[in-house]
C-alpha cells in the first residue's frame, strides 16, 4: 500500500527534546529559536529528513511552527489543527491560535530588548523575515540568522531523497519546456530583468515538464533552478537524479550538481528576480551581500502553471472519470459492509486505495486518505494510526477525504456518508454544508474576482444556523502534480482573481468537536460562462465541475433546500450515471442507479 499506519510522533519525546534545543541556545547566547515546518525548497510538503517540527514537538500538521524562548513553547496552529495539535503534543509546548496571534505580537510580550532569536535563514522566507524585522527590531529585538540547530540534534535523521527524475508527456503537459522557458524569458526581459531564481518544487516540475517523487504522494523534483532572459536554465540537483532526463532537457537546460547552487549564485546578473513569498531569505541575503541587485517578484511559473492548457484539462477530466468509476465501487462497497460492524478507518482506507489501484493506473494516493469515524470526522486532517484506527459503527457519520496520482490527472474527492441512521442534527448541518458547495458550483462572476469574494457563498447558509468552519473552502490542485497548489484559492485571504483554466477544490465543512464532522468536496474548474439573455455586456466565469461522484441522499433534509438547489442535485446525479455509469457494474451499478434516484 502506498498509506502506512505506523505513529510517525510522540509526544513523550518533546520534552528531552526540547531541554537539549534549549541547552543549545544557551550556547549561542539566543533567547528565541524558531522552528518552522518548511524545508529549503519551501513547498508545503516535505521529506521525512524535514519534519524538524514534527521531531521536536510530536505534531504532524501540513502547516505550522514553533517558537521556543527560554520558558515558553509555542506552537502556531491555524484552524485545521486545533483539535489534532492537542493530543499531539506534550504539556511543555502551548498551542497558540494563528494567525490570530502573531508571531512579532507572541515574542514581543515573552522578550525584551536586547534579545536575540535564531533562526534558520533556508526555511524562512524573505517575506516572513522582512515582516518580522519590521515589527522587532524597533523594540531593540534582533534576528540572527543560524545553522540549524534541530539537525545538529536529530542524530537518526532520514538521508535526503535520492529519487530520479522523470520525463513529464508532451502530449500531457500541452506544451515543451522549450516553449515554456522563452514565453516566461520574454516575461523577464519585459520586466527589465535577467534571471530568476526558482526554488518551489512544483514550479520547476511544471517549466521543464518533468516529475519526481521527493515528497510523499506529490510527484515534484528537489531541486533549484535558474530560469535566464535568453531562456536557458541551470537545474541544480543531487548527481545522478537527472541523468535518466538528460535527453529530454536538451542543450538549453545545463544540470548542476546541487553543491554548487550556492557558488553558482556568485555568477548572476544584476537584477534577478526573488519571489519574497516563497525565496528563502538566505538566497536573498547571499545575492544582497555581494552586492547582485535583487528584482522582488512573483514566481513566473505560478499563474501559468495554474492555468491548465486545454491537454491538461482533457487528460485530467479522464483522470476524475476513472477516479470517479473507483469511488462508486467504494462506495457501493462500503454501504453493503458498514452494516455489519466489522469494519474500521483502516479496512476503510486499504479497501479504498485498492479499488483506485484496480484501475492500474494509480502512480500514488494524493494525500494520506482523511478516513474518521464519529468524532475522528472532527479532527480536519485526521490521520489513522495503529493506536487510534476505531471501529465505524452504525448510528455514526464517517468521514472520507481522499484522492489519487494518475499520469493524467491528480484527484481530491471528499464524501461523508451516514453508517445507519444519522446521528441529532447531522442531517441538518449536512444539508446546510450541502447547499454551501451548491453555490459555490452554481456562481456567475465577473473576470477580476477572487476566491476571497466567493468564500461567503459556502458559508452563508452555515452561518444562518450560526455555525461557520475553521478552513478555507477550496485551494489550487495541480495536474499530476501537487494536490494543494497555488496562487488561486476560495478563501478569505486570496486576492488572485480567477481565470479560465485554473482548478479548485470546493469543500465547505462543519464539525462538531467530539461528536461527528461533516466535508462535501468536488474539484471544479474555471471556465467562460455563457451570456445569458437579458444579460449586461460584460465577460463573466464560472465553475465546470470535475469531480462526479454521488451523494448520500440519507443525508439531504429536503425540506430545506430550494427548488434551485433540488434541481442542481437531481442534475447532478444525472451526470453522475450518465459519466460513471458505462464504467461500472453488477452490484455497484445496481447501487449507482439507486443512489442517483431524483430527490
Amino acid at each position: 500500500m502506498f498509506q502506512t499506519f505506523t505513529v510517525t510522533a510522540d509526544p513523550s519525546h518533546g520534552p528531552a527534546r526540547l531541554a537539549a534545543l534549549r541547552v543549545l541556545m544557551a550556547e549561542q547566547g539566543l533567547d528565541a529559536v524558531l522552528v518552522p515546518r518548511s524545508d529549503r525548497h519551501q513547498g508545503e510538503y516535505v521529506a521525512p529528513g524535514d519534519e524538524r517540527l514534527a521531531w521536536l514537538t510530536g505534531f504532524t500538521g501540513s502547516a505550522g511552527f514553533c517558537a521556543v524562548t527560554a520558558q515558553e513553547a509555542g506552537v502556531f496552529i491555524d484552524g485545521r489543527y486545533r483539535v489534532q495539535v492537542r493530543s499531539q503534543v506534550a504539556p511543555d509546548f502551548t498551542p497558540v491560535n494563528w494567525p490570530e496571534t502573531k508571531l512579532s505580537d507572541w515574542l514581543l510580550e515573552r522578550l525584551a530588548s536586547g534579545h536575540r532569536i535564531g533562526f534558520d535563514p533556508w526555511l524562512h522566507t524573505m517575506d516572513e523575515i522582512a515582516t518580522l524585522h519590521a515589527t522587532l527590531e524597533p523594540k531593540g529585538l534582533g534576528l540572527v540568522p543560524i545553522e540549524n540547530p534541530i539537525d545538529r540534534l536529530w542524530t537518526d535523521r532520514p538521508p535526503p531523497p535520492a529519487a530520479p527524475f522523470t520525463a513529464y508527456p508532451e502530449n500531457l503537459a500541452g506544451e515543451t519546456h522549450a516553449s515554456k522557458r522563452a514565453r516566461l524569458a520574454a516575461q523577464l526581459r519585459e520586466a527589465g530583468e535577467r534571471a530568476c531564481v526558482l526554488t518551489l518544487p512544483d514550479s520547476i516540475a511544471w517549466l521543464l515538464n518533468i516529475r519526481g517523487a521527493d515528497v510523499a504522494c506529490n510527484p515534484v523534483p528537489h531541486a533549484y533552478a535558474v530560469l535566464h532572459e535568453d531562456g536557458t536554465c541551470d537545474l541544480y540537483c543531487q548527481p545522478g537524479k537527472a541523468d535518466a532526463i538528460l535527453g529530454h532537457l536538451s542543450d538549453g537546460v545545463r544540470v548542476h550538481p546541487e553543491t554548487s547552487f550556492v557558488p553558482g549564485l556568485d555568477f548572476l546578473p544584476s537584477p534577478t528576480r526573488l519571489d519574497p513569498k516563497s525565496c528563502p531569505e538566505a538566497i536573498h541575503a547571499f545575492l544582497t551581500t555581494r552586492g547582485i541587485t535583487v528584482a522582488r517578484g512573483s514566481d513566473p511559473c505560478l499563474l501559468p502553471k495554474a492555468r491548465k492548457t486545454a491537454q491538461e484539462i482533457a487528460a485530467t477530466t479522464e483522470a476524475h472519470l476513472r477516479d470517479g468509476a473507483a469511488m462508486a465501487n467504494f462506495l457501493a462497497w462500503l454501504d453493503r459492509e458498514a452494516p455489519t460492524g466489522n469494519l474500521t478507518e483502516i479496512a476503510v482506507v486499504q479497501a479504498l486505495e485498492g479499488f483506485r489501484r484496480a484501475t492500474n493506473a494509480l502512480r500514488d494516493i494524493s494525500f494520506d486518505t482523511i478516513c474518521g469515524a464519529g468524532a475522528h470526522g472532527a479532527i480536519v486532517h485526521y490521520r489513522v494510526t495503529e493506536a487510534t484506527n476505531a471501529p465505524v459503527t452504525l448510528g455514526n457519520l464517517l468521514l472520507v477525504d481522499s484522492g489519487g496520482q494518475y499520469l493524467d490527472g491528480t484527484t481530491d474527492i471528499t464524501r461523508t456518508v451516514t453508517v445507519g441512521d444519522p446521528p441529532e442534527g447531522a442531517a441538518q448541518a449536512y444539508t446546510r454544508v450541502l447547499q454551501g458547495m451548491i453555490a459555490i458550483s452554481r456562481a456567475r462572476f465577473p473576470k477580476g474576482v477572487a476566491g476571497q469574494h466567493l468564500d461567503a457563498l459556502a458559508r452563508y447558509p452555515l452561518w444562518l444556523a450560526g455555525q461557520d468552519y475553521d478552513h478555507g473552502t477550496g485551494h489550487g490542485v495541480g495536474v499530476f502534480l501537487s494536490v494543494h497548489e497555488g496562487p488561486q484559492r476560495l478563501s478569505r485571504l486570496s486576492d488572485v482573481p480567477l481565470e479560465p483554466g485554473m482548478i479548485l477544490s470546493n469543500e465547505p465543512g462543519y464539525y462538531r468537536e467530539g461528536a461527528w464532522g461533516i466535508r462535501i468536496e468536488n474539484l471544479i474548474l474555471v471556465e467562460e460562462a455563457p451570456p445569458l439573455p437579458g444579460g449586461d455586456d460584460r465577460a463573466m466565469l464560472a465553475f465546470h465541475t470535475l469531480t462526479w461522484v454521488p451523494l448520500d441522499r440519507r443525508l439531504i433534509q429536503t425540506d430545506l433546500l430550494s427548488r434551485d438547489e433540488r434541481a442542481w442535485i437531481d442534475a447532478y446525479h444525472s451526470g453522475v450515471l450518465d459519466r460513471i455509469g458505462p464504467r461500472v457494474e453488477g452490484e455497484t451499478l445496481a447501487w449507482l442507479q439507486a443512489a442517483c434516484t431524483p430527490l
